[in-house]
Parts: C-alpha cells; structure tokens; sequence
C-alpha cells in the first residue's frame, strides 16, 4: 500500500494568496479533488481580540478554500466550512471574532455551518473496547463525501497536543461533546476516528500555540503542514516537537486500532522544508501537560488531586484540573488585577486521601463528582463522598447542556447558599471552563467575561440567533439517512430508539 504523506511547507506569513498557491500544490501532489458535498473543519475553539492565536486564522482557511475551489472536480455540489467552538460559546460568536464570515464572502460560494444548530445524526460503533455504542455528529459531518482537517499546530493541557485528530472534538454538539471528556478523554478522541476519516489535512502551523489551548502563548514556527492520514500527521508534528508519538495516549491507540502509522519510516514526507530544520524552528516549543498542583504552586489557589474513578490512572488528564488551568488563563484575560483579587483557597478534585493545611477564613472547593475527602478542614472532622455516576449509566440519548446564562445561575445561586460554608461542592463530570470561570468570578469579585462591555452585545445577539434557528431547525429539519462505510469491528451496539428531534442511521429506519 503507498505510505500516508505528510507535506512540511514553508509559509512566514498569513499571505492568502500564498496560502493558496501552497495548498493547492498539496492537493496535486496527493492527487485530491474535493468532491461532492466538501466540508473543511477549522479549529475556532475561541476568537477576538484576547484569543489571537486559539483558532485556524481567516487568512489560512481564505488560502485553503480558495485552493480547493482551484481543484474542485465537476461534480462539487457544495464547499463549506463547519465547527463547533468551545462549549457554552455560540459557533457565530466564534466566527465572527475570527472574521469568518468577512473572509467567507471575500472568497465567495462557500456555506457555513454551526454545528451546535444543527441535527444531530447517530453513528454506531463496531469496534471493540469503545466506550459508547454510538456517537452523534451534526449532519454536514455524517454526509460529508470529502472531509477536510484545517487544525491550529497547538499544545493542550488535557492531551498533552491538539493536531489533526484532537480537532474532531469539535464535531460534537455540547450535550454529547461532554460526555467522556474526563479521564477517558483519549479513548473518546480516539473513537471519535471511527465517525469520519478526512482526505486532506491543512494545518496552520504558521504562528502555533504552545503551553495552553484556549489562550496559548504564540510560537513562530513558520510553517504549512499537509497531509492525508491523521496519524501519521499527528506522528509527525510530534516529532517536529521532540515528543514521541506513542506517549500521546489518543495517538497511540489510534495507531493500534489500525488508522495509521507511527514510524517515521512508514510515511513519506516532502516538501521544501526538511524535518530537521522543522524540528529546529520547534526546538523550544512547550506541551500543555502539568499536574494542576504545580501550574498553581506561588499563586492563592492550593490545588489538590486525587484519583479518578475506575483505579486505571492516578490523574484526570481530561477533566475538571484542565479545565481550572484554562479558566484563570481566561480571567487573566478580562482582569489584570485577577491574581490578586483571588483569595487564598484550596480546590480538591477526584478521591483526595491526603491532608489539606486549611487556615481560618480560607474555603475549600471540591470541583467534581468524583471528588471525595475524609479528614480535618478548620480542625474539624470532614467528609464529602463522591456522587459520580459510572459512564455505562450515561445515556448520550438523554444527554443535555446547559447555556452559558443558566450556568451563571446557577453558580450565582451556589455560591449564594453555600459560598459562605468552609467547603462546598461544585457538581459535574466534567464541570465545564466555563462554570469554573463563574466560580473564581464568584468568589474573586472579578470582571466576568461573558458580561464584559466590549462583547456582551455581540455574544447575546449571536447567543440568541443560535438558539432560534437551532429551534427551527429542529422543527424543519429534513429526514436523512446515513450512507457510507461500515465502521470496522466485529460487534454489534445494542438498539436503541433515539429522541425525539434526533435522526438515527439508516440501519435503525
């Protein structure tokens, strides 16, 4: 079989029309023609003025779109661009503080979609040890005929990179997007392969982001990466960086299920930029991976870590300590006195057996359902048990997501009954960046981004947008069938009736 193709190009600027000329160089050499219904998924997890370099950059997907509609074969029904962004946030506002829909129109033909508006279609799962019988996928995704992955070249400090193969996390809707994204995130990224495999990959390598993922530190590295497996892609990125492939859990086992190789020797790479001198440009670049203890130590905020559920790893790498990293990064963002307005407090997650050294006026939070704690806060005796619900229990059709304005609620309620305790609990598996956010917003009397006076109005038309036509589209939405190939694996998911408002495959019609 010919070896996966990893392309490394040279690009210092975000010239569009260089962008351009170099994809559309890609797409012949891998001899591609987009086709049918053509839909390229950028990385927009957050956009504006404070996430420069968070997402795809409008100049990058200008080239790429501008390319493919350069190659498009004749039977090209339709080119569009579709995402979900981070959750709780409206895809629009994302778009729009990226200039997506300024840079579609400059290109012209070209639709969009917001993933979190769109019909969920289910998906099943074949294959053995996945972690659901089935996934659900917005629509565009599961009809999509030529799939393209247009990945921002970041570090993450849930999975250590986000590549090619992490950017499918964002072909989930909220509800569904949240369940297993904790300490089983790796398998979920890894399962999420088995929904769509993309033709061409088009990475923005130009100016990437290290050390975080919703506000990472940018790093000139100048470069345009191309490709047409993900693992091998993801493979090599990772050796352009100095890290091993195999020690990215999602990379790993993706390899193992069969989507690709790992071995610099089973793929080929071209282009005018060689690997060593990629790896050169790399040489300083900085993962996102640090236990939540040390990424607090010399600030206000003790973290503690204890296990997670099931006994098989010692740290949630996917959930809610994650999630506090990106949540202070944010409010670093909004409000420069932040860390100083910050009091001393302790936050605990997962089943924590150790001893917290409480002083009198400090508070203790246990962020999660899995947190549990058996010992002495203020002197006192103190038990907190944990109330997390086995995944096997979790239906992803009874699945849910709260927005943005029920979550400040709700954490405003909290806080109000219980901010005043010497430790409470904050519930969820995962609890969100965003309900985090809430909380030190609560607790610091800091500047709340979502009602920051520079965005609010912007955020709660595009909120309210999606809200309606998600609605309508619910109602309106037309039938459809999934067609394609069969997910590999010899097992058969167990058959369950979807929701109201949810399309099944065709196999459950």
């Amino acid at each position: 079989m010919r070896k996966p193709t990893v392309i490394l190009r040279d690009c210092a600027e975000y010239d569009p029309e260089k962008i351009r000329h170099l994809v559309r160089a890609g797409l012949d050499s891998l001899h591609l023609r987009p086709n049918g219904r053509t839909l390229v998924k950028p990385n927009v997890v957050a956009s504006g003025p404070r996430f420069p370099h968070a997402h795809t950059r409008p100049e990058f997907m200008e080239g790429v779109l501008r390319a493919l509609k350069d190659r498009a074969a004749s039977d090209t029904e339709e080119i569009a661009v579709g995402e979900r962004c981070g959750i709780t946030i409206p895809t629009r506002f994302a778009y729009k503080g990226a200039g997506y829909y300024e840079m579609v129109d400059r290109v012209g033909g070209v639709k969009m979609y917001h993933f979190d508006e769109e019909t969920q279609v289910e998906v099943p799962l074949y294959h053995e040890n996945r972690l659901r019988d089935s996934f659900f996928t917005p629509e565009p995704v599961a009809r999509a005929d030529f799939f393209v992955n247009c990945p921002k070249f970041k570090a993450h400090p849930w999975t250590t990179v986000t590549f090619s193969m992490k950017n499918y996390i964002g072909i989930q809707d909220d509800p569904h997007r949240l369940i297993d994204h904790d300490h089983k995130l790796d398998e979920k990224v890894r399962d999420l392969q088995y929904i769509i495999q993309p033709q061409f990959i088009a990475m923005d390598a130009i100016t990437a982001g290290e050390g975080r993922m919703l506000t990472p530190i940018p790093f000139d590295m100048g470069l345009v990466l191309m490709g047409d497996n993900q693992v091998a892609f993801d493979a090599v990125c990772c050796h352009i960086i100095g890290l091993d492939p195999l020690s990215v859990p999602h990379i790993r086992m993706a390899h193992e299920e069969g989507f690709g190789p790992v071995d610099l020797s089973e793929i080929n790479i071209i282009g005018d930029v060689p690997l060593g001198l990629a790896q050169e440009r790399a040489s300083a670049f900085r993962v996102g991976l640090v236990r939540v203890e040390d990424y607090f130590e010399g600030t206000s905020i003790r973290a503690y870590s204890g296990k997670p559920p099931g006994g098989e790893v010692d740290y949630c790498w996917g959930g809610c300590p994650g999630a506090l990293e990106e949540a202070i990064e944010i409010l670093r963002l909004y409000d420069a006195q932040c860390d100083d307005k910050i009091p001393p407090m302790h936050i605990v997650f997962g089943a924590y057996e150790g001893t917290l050294d409480v002083r009198d006026g400090e508070q203790v939070v246990f962020l999660g359902d899995c947190a549990s704690f058996k010992g002495n806060i203020h002197g006192k005796p103190f038990e907190l048990e944990s109330v997390y619900v086995d995944r096997s229990e979790k239906s992803p059709y009874e699945a849910t997501a709260e927005g943005i304005f029920t979550k400040m609620a709700k954490v405003t309620t909290k806080m109000a009954t219980q901010g005043s305790k010497s430790a409470f609990r904050i519930a969820g598996c995962p609890v969100s960046v965003a309900e985090q956010v809430l909380l030190l917003v609560n607790m610091g009397k800091l500047n709340n981004p979502y009602l920051d006076k520079n965005q609010v109005i912007d955020f709660n038309n595009a909120y309210f947008s999606s809200r309606t036509r998600k609605t309508i589209n619910r109602i309106f939405g037309q039938p459809y069938q999934r067609s394609g190939p069969t997910p590999r694996g010899a097992s058969r998911p167990k058959q369950n009736l979807p929701p109201k408002g949810v399309k099944a495959p065709l196999e459950k019609r």
